[in-house]
């Protein structure tokens, strides 16, 4: 759900650009589908060369624990086929094993090792080469046996026969996958065949700040508007525009998820699927996109945003959250990993998590929308590759996965991990919470799909939603007049080829 935008520069540092952004959102996206939110950790410096093999243990009391939570809802080991096996996991970083004495351990994958004995080989890819690697594999007939369900692969790597119908290993209409089966039918889902295990919604963005910072502002505190029903885009431009001073190098906006985190604060996509018609369609006639592109349109022109364009294409001082803990940045809108690491090293970018001072809330609303507050969701799970030759294994994990979600032995072990290691606050952890339930509002789930939509139609999307990341924003009319025929296009294209897909055919 991180945007590439499409900036106006010449072709090739265009290229350069939207190579660097899509590893941004490709990096962030694999640690959410592999990890729950609060367990998702940079994957810099996972390379061969760097890479720690090392299994973290929990407590006796927690592993007891979960153990006898799983032998509740999770077959036994006696009579799954899948014990004792190992799946291939086809990813650039290895998030299974590779751990610190500062992060927390992910409960799914230790139920998955300790209960059933199971182990992920990680089939190590270059990021710019992951999809070629994986086509090779396939036709070789040695394809790996899962892939993260990150939405850029959907729903064009199915109609290229990358991944296979999830149907024969996952039942939706089991308790244990409760809630997910409208999510996995209504937006991954071809010819009424399902394309994803689908562990869980993660909230995408979020809207991240200094607690102290905003005081010494005398800006109210976003979490409290937020409470309040009162935390609107209205009050955010107020706040950035009085805040953002390019003389002094202070800008409220830093990053490259805050276009569209704010465009999609406003619930709707630019391009969404419409599961009645089994297609996908445009929005580009809404009000509420017209206003959440013109918020965009007016911070930029007020100079809210760093502009990465003057400095190589980058965020301040190459970090995420740069500026925040210093006040030259106000918001940072990204995802709650973030603040997930290290004390010591969230505590030099965000802030002092022990004194509070580290916040977030969701994106603010549309104040002339329906009243509800919207937040992409990011899918937990993942995508069975053609000729995987260990499904049931991958449906194994899978369902250890969704248990530790539903489980609340599991779900308090997970949360007190967070205030140990981690140091949250409960407040933040309530909001971790809140988040989570928006993403998982069932009257809308917001998916993104990326560059899943195909590179030509996500190109048109991206320098839609990107409006305001370049130093030459546009109006809607000027985005309107030069992308609508373009849109309307490659959507009709798209749609072409799902109606002509057989998920049945070889």
């Amino acid at each position: 759900m991180i945007i590439n935008v499409n900036f106006n520069i010449d072709a090739n540092n265009r290229l350069r650009l939207e190579e660097l952004n899509n590893m941004k959102k490709s990096l962030v996206i694999l640690a959410a589908v592999v990890f729950c939110m609060s367990m998702m950790f940079t994957f810099a410096g996972c390379g061969k060369e760097k890479r720690q093999i090392i299994k973290l243990t929990l407590s006796t009391e927690d592993s007891e624990a979960i153990l006898a939570a799983a032998g509740i809802m999770l077959p036994d080991a006696e009579t799954t086929s899948a014990a004792g096996t190992t799946v291939d996991f086809y990813a650039w970083g290895d998030p299974f094993h590779n751990y610190s004495d500062d992060e927390i351990i992910n409960t799914g994958y230790w139920t998955f090792s300790q209960k059933y004995g199971c182990d992920v080989n990680w089939i190590e890819c270059e990021y710019g080469e992951r999809f070629d690697g994986l086509a090779n594999l396939i036709l070789a007939g040695t394809s790996p046996d899962f892939y993260g369900a990150y939405p850029e692969n959907f729903p064009e790597k199915p109609i290229k026969r990358m991944f296979q119908p999830v149907d024969t290993y996952i039942d939706y209409d089991d308790a244990l996958w409760s809630g997910m089966k409208d999510f996995a039918y209504n937006y991954f889902s071809l010819g009424g065949r399902t394309y994803v295990m689908a562990t869980d919604n993660y909230a995408g963005p979020v809207c991240a700040y200094n607690r102290r910072v905003v005081e010494e502002w005398g800006f109210d505190d976003p979490a409290e508007l937020y409470a309040n029903d009162e935390w609107t885009w209205d009050i955010f431009y107020e706040m950035c525009v009085d805040f953002s001073d390019p003389d002094e190098n202070r800008y409220a906006l830093d990053g490259f998820s805050y276009s569209s985190g704010l465009m999609h604060s406003s619930g709707i996509g630019v391009v969404e699927y419409d599961p009645a018609q089994n297609k996908y369609i445009s929005n580009i006639d809404e009000p509420g996109l017209e206003r959440a592109a013109t918020l965009l349109y007016n911070l930029a022109k007020n100079q809210c945003m760093f502009p990465t364009w003057k400095n190589g294409y980058s965020i301040r001082n190459g970090v995420e959250g740069g500026g925040i803990k210093e006040g030259d940045c106000l918001f940072y809108i990204r995802h709650d990993y973030c603040f997930t690491g290290p004390v010591a090293d969230i505590s030099n970018v965000w802030g002092d998590v022990r004194e509070g001072e580290v916040m977030f809330c969701p994106t603010p609303r549309d104040p002339q929308g329906d009243g509800k507050y919207y937040i992409e969701s990011m899918p937990g799970g993942y995508f069975l590759v053609k000729g995987a030759e260990n499904p049931e294994g991958v449906a194994l994990l899978a369902a250890c996965e969704r248990f530790k979600v539903l489980d609340p032995t599991v779900i308090s072990i997970d949360k007190r991990q967070k205030e140990e290691i981690y140091l949250w606050t409960q407040e933040m952890l309530d909001m971790w919470d809140t988040c989570h339930a928006l993403a998982n509002n069932s009257e809308h789930t917001l998916i993104y799909y990326e560059y899943g939509l195909g590179k030509q139609l996500a190109d048109v999307v991206s320098t839609i939603e990107g409006n305001g990341h370049s130093n030459d924003a546009k109006t809607w009319a000027q985005l309107k007049e030069s992308n609508s025929e373009k849109l309307a296009y490659y959507v009709d294209e798209l749609n072409k080829q799902i109606s002509e897909f057989d998920p049945d055919a070889a």
